[in-house]
């Protein structure tokens, strides 16, 4: 691909983060230009995410955010020999989505990421402090962020709702967290592990925090979710920010058609076809002509029957 574009959310806090999941990811897919752009704030150009841009190896970098930003690097601008890029990834808010959704067909996207989702899939291993903890630190990215625990235990289900009260009364994101977790939160108790994992590609969450006595039982069984995290070493937050897998993911169910952000994204899969001798030509084309007639395509027929007559004798 010749040219990407990457999107990285800023303002007061700045998503340092995106900036590698975007540019470096298309910087390994061999990318020729990459163009990375997240918002100024208070008028400047973010230092943090500057320098993040740089050091995964953005080729030009634009302090503009928001649906002007995804304009620009999707139409160019050719009083400045900006050329447009050919596709655009990296996540924003609702207004950056739906530009990205406007444009798909100009160029292509990653996906329409947002809002953010987690599915905490627990037994009693665990506790319900670990299981809170795990649901607010994707809670708190916005007001109608879904955050669910799945459970097999009734009385970590009860220890978890607690503890998640414990937790909002210092969190210094609460005001968020507790509208997305009155709003949008569910404890789900089933029976086995097996109904949670169909509850749980029903669900299709872009997260899934599996902290279970046999965590690999969900990665065998499993087929719809954008990232897993199995065991309680692990989390979300170590894959949104440092552990190496990429936090653009699917979200409002798209994970039972399709992953999140990774190199595969900027790789294009191209064809050629050819046919090496005329006894060949002919035995495809007699197919051919047959197929077409059936379809009612009589000068696609006529590309294959002119082979015909000109390579096997065929007198059609």
């Amino acid at each position: 691909m010749n040219a990407v574009g990457v999107y990285v959310p800023g303002g007061k806090y700045p998503m340092v983060a995106s900036a590698h999941m975007g540019v470096v990811t298309a910087k390994v897919a061999g990318v020729k230009r990459i163009v990375s752009a997240a918002p100024p704030y208070e008028g400047r150009p973010n230092p943090a995410i500057v320098v993040a841009q740089d050091l995964a190896g953005a080729d030009t970098i634009i302090a503009l955010g928001g649906v002007q930003a995804i304009g620009l690097m999707a139409f160019g601008d050719a009083a400045s020999d900006f050329p447009p890029v050919d596709m655009l990834v990296g996540p924003g808010n609702a207004y950056v989505a739906e530009a990205k959704r406007q444009l798909f067909g100009r160029v292509g996207i990653d996906l329409l990421a947002g809002p953010t989702e987690t599915l905490v899939i627990a037994d009693d291993s665990v506790d319900g402090e670990l299981c809170a903890a795990d649901l607010l630190g994707q809670a708190e990215h916005g007001p109608n962020s879904p955050a669910i625990l799945l459970t097999t235990s009734e009385a970590l289900a009860r220890d978890t709702m607690a503890a998640i009260e414990a937790e909002l009364a210092w969190l210094s994101t609460a005001a968020m967290a507790e509208v997305a977790w009155r709003d949008f939160g569910q404890v789900i108790v089933a029976s086995s592990d097996a109904e949670m994992v169909d509850i749980a590609d029903r669900i299709a969450s872009e997260h899934v925090q599996v902290m279970t006595r046999d965590p690999d039982y969900f990665l065998r069984n499993m087929t719809n979710y954008g990232a897993l995290f199995l065991g309680p070493l692990t989390n979300v937050a170590y894959g949104d920010k440092v552990i190496g897998t990429n936090h653009t993911l699917p979200t409002r169910r798209a994970a039972r058609y399709t992953g999140g952000l990774w190199v595969g994204k900027f790789l294009k899969t191209c064809t050629y076809q050819r046919v090496l001798t005329p006894e060949a030509s002919v035995m495809v084309g007699e197919y051919c002509s047959r197929l077409c007639e059936l379809e009612h395509f009589a000068a696609h027929k006529e590309q294959a029957d002119i082979r015909l007559r000109r390579f096997g004798n065929a007198g059609h």
